[in-house]
């Protein structure tokens, strides 16, 4: 099988990293990146042995695939340019601004019979196997995800940067139509939300509480699922977990095996294989906008609430 060529567009804090393990897969080709800081796209092609393109067009004419890795706000006009020209996709999250680009997105992808995967790393994370192979009924989700302020990513809000990626997984793991949502937020370092917590409710009476911080000391990515059966709590960071049951009158706890890998190169291996056999993405752009639309509600619902909060 002849390999696929790549580039990746936006060699960021992201893009560097996908730029890295595309060169480093044995089933891709890494042809090329681009950076509107050209001098940015020349370090990273120097390091891998690639080419800079001048242009996203010029990109677009080389490659079979490519991964968009710029601020949210303009993966729209760049994804729509690439499926235009029936370039396959894979799209950092969140996939766009707003569900009406998404859908568009999606809509394009579909007619012209492309790949078309968004960046939802946890997806590919080992602790989710594991927590999936376990899954029964969750019953009650609670996800923590908490990192230090990270001077990126501040052209959107915690709950779009970092919040969309447990709300991803959670509508995977549950799947049943969201009855209620509530939510606050409050900005600290930037504009937009930097804390936040959402509580949603389920028409399957499932409950999942999320708490995303961007101004944390500490870095934290956990979930605790408590189901019929068992309470399994996985730590996503350190890719351990375990998982408690009840034995009569007692809770006995045992650790789950997790085969350790890297999570970007687990998504970006799939994506590639993808492109290649024409299958569907682990995380299609169908899944990815079911993520935004909820994402947006909740921030929407806190800039609701913070327009009623009296002023200091």
């Amino acid at each position: 099988m002849s390999k696929i060529k790549v580039g990746v567009v936006g060699v960021g804090h992201m893009g560097r990293e996908h730029a890295r393990v595309y060169a480093g897969l044995e089933t891709a080709e890494l042809a090329g990146v681009y950076d509107m800081d050209e001098s940015v796209a020349r370090k990273i092609a120097q390091q891998h042995k690639c080419r800079v393109f001048s242009s996203v067009e010029q990109m677009i004419a080389e490659v079979d695939a490519a991964s968009i890795a710029t601020p949210t706000s303009a993966h729209f006009s760049v994804a729509k340019a690439f499926l235009s020209q029936g370039k396959h996709l894979l799209i950092e999250k969140p996939i766009t601004n707003t569900t009406a680009e998404a859908t568009e997105l999606v809509g394009l992808a579909k007619l012209k019979n492309l790949v078309l995967q968004v960046g939802h790393i946890e997806r590919f994370n080992p602790v989710l196997q594991a927590l999936e192979e376990r899954l029964t009924r969750p019953r009650f989700i609670e996800a923590h995800r908490l990192s230090p302020f990270p001077g990126r990513s501040t052209d959107i809000g915690v709950v779009m940067d970092l919040m969309i990626h447990d709300i991803e997984i959670i509508l995977h793991i549950v799947r049943s139509p969201v009855a209620s949502v509530d939510a606050v937020g409050v900005p600290v370092l930037s504009k937009s939300e930097d804390i936040a917590n959402a509580r949603i409710r389920f028409e399957n009476g499932c409950v999942a509480n999320i708490t995303t911080s961007r101004i944390s000391p500490e870095k934290l990515r956990k979930i605790r699922v408590f189901q019929d059966d068992a309470y399994l709590s996985l730590d996503y960071q350190k890719q351990e977990g375990e998982i408690y049951r009840k034995q009569g009158e007692q809770i006995t706890r045992d650790r789950i095996p997790v085969a350790k890998e890297e999570p970007l190169k687990r998504q970006l291996e799939s994506f590639v294989r993808c492109v290649a056999t024409r299958s569907a993405p682990v995380v299609s752009g169908d899944h990815a906008t079911g993520a935004l639309k909820l994402a947006a509600q909740i921030v929407e619902l806190i800039g609701r609430q913070n327009l009623t909060l009296p002023q200091l």
